[in-house]
């Protein structure tokens, strides 16, 4: 018989709250534990003060605190910890990558991007084609939802100047080989990005062994809160890169004409940080680390097999991906059914699942669909839900019919 690996529910409030809630929404938010909702807490409770500034005994106990997060991050991904930069998110490391490129692309040049990236890591490379009149070009998906990694050294010219790739499909689960694609980007001497926002808490991500330039992710697909996230940008990089937000704390002096930079990492935290967000992630790292990454990935492996071979079982259902190794997100659609009905039904048996295009339209459009309902798995789900939401499924299926 089939069992769980995690049994981790209980540590999570939401579930004790919404009794009846099944979470299967991962891949857009994960819940968080009662440690991280805690910390927040106890920030503010007992020494909320603004970091970098004051002298007093919380303001150094808060800056203590954050600064230690960054370590903690540093260790998490085996990088250096002026080698992490605080955002508001993956968006926002995203757009302070090609807004602080910018000025380094010429006309003509080319950014190479894939059919299955987030909106996230589409537009701000779009906005470049305006304001550079640079060329983004997209490497294509095969009918198994997996790059077509053949096609990567033809696309490639002596005016690519950045390839920007997911990590992980936020609507397929495809894990894209990102240490090849890294390879090929460096024998020619092109910059890489990796989106890692849907890899992050389910696979064991080393900068140093992938030796990528750039990396994202977001706290709150990790079980921390929300409005963080995390850019890494390479030593190797780093003072190449200008800041994208300008103002306090970022500056060594200010004169009336002209300032002088802070040190990376803090020359690219400008104003006030998220202080009690960051502070709340470190305990996301440790709840993660604690739990194991590794038993949080086998989890997850044995959820979503299970969950392929019940679905498999109905008719004419259609499912995306999955021919070899995935992340734990399943995209499906039936016939004569819209996605939104099924979600908005399933939603009134507790259920909670994505329907969409999920922020992925180039990719929608490549699997010759406008929209699929999406179950995006984690670790406090269990072999219990998915019976529950099988049965549930097949009740909305008859109501639509």
């Amino acid at each position: 018989m089939i069992k769980n690996i995690l049994n981790i529910k209980d540590d999570f409030p939401i579930f004790k709250n919404q009794k009846k809630l099944i979470y299967f929404d991962s891949a857009s938010t994960t819940q968080k534990p009662a440690s991280v909702i805690n910390k927040i807490t106890e920030f503010y409770s007992y020494y909320n003060a603004n970091i970098h500034r004051g002298t007093y005994g919380i303001a150094e106990k808060s800056t203590f605190e954050y600064e230690s997060v960054r370590k903690e991050t540093a260790k998490f991904i085996n990088s250096k910890p002026n080698e992490i930069i605080f955002t508001k998110g993956t968006t926002e490391s995203i757009n302070f990558i090609a807004y602080s490129l910018s000025d380094k692309f010429k006309e003509g040049d080319e950014i190479l991007i894939s059919e299955m990236e987030h909106h996230s890591n589409i537009i701000p490379w779009q906005m470049l084609i305006a304001k550079k009149n640079i060329k983004l070009k997209y490497i294509p998906i095969n009918k198994t939802g997996e790059l077509d990694i053949f096609q990567i050294n033809k696309l490639i010219n002596d005016k690519t100047k950045l390839i920007s790739i997911t990590h992980m499909s936020n609507v397929i689960g495809t894990i894209n080989p990102i240490k090849k694609i890294i390879n090929i980007a460096k024998s020619h001497n092109i910059s890489i990005l990796i989106d890692a926002a849907q890899s992050i808490s389910h696979i064991k991500i080393d900068v140093q062994e992938l030796d990528c330039d750039f990396l994202v992710f977001s706290s709150h697909k990790m079980m921390g809160p929300t409005g963080l996230g995390v850019l890494y940008i390479n030593e190797r990089k780093i003072h190449e890169i200008e800041p994208f937000l300008r103002g306090g704390h970022m500056i060594k002096e200010v004169k009336k004409n002209t300032s002088i930079w802070n040190d990376p990492p803090w020359k690219f935290e400008a104003g006030t940080s998220n202080i009690a967000q960051v502070i709340a992630f470190g305990e996301a790292i440790k709840y993660i680390l604690s739990t194991g990454l590794q038993k949080i990935n086998n989890h997850e492996q044995i959820l979503l097999k299970y969950f392929l071979e019940q679905l498999k079982l109905f008719d004419n259902i259609k499912l995306y991906g999955h021919k070899n190794h995935a992340g734990p997100i399943i995209s499906f659609n039936f016939p004569d059914c819209h996605s939104f009905d099924i979600a908005k039904l399933l939603d009134t048996f507790g259920i909670a699942i994505r329907s969409g295009h999920h922020c992925a339209q180039p990719l929608m459009k490549s699997l010759n669909s406008n929209y699929t309902n999406r179950v995006s798995l984690y670790a406090y789900n269990n072999l219990k839900e998915v019976d529950y939401f099988i049965d549930s499924l097949k009740k909305v299926l008859k109501i639509l019919k």
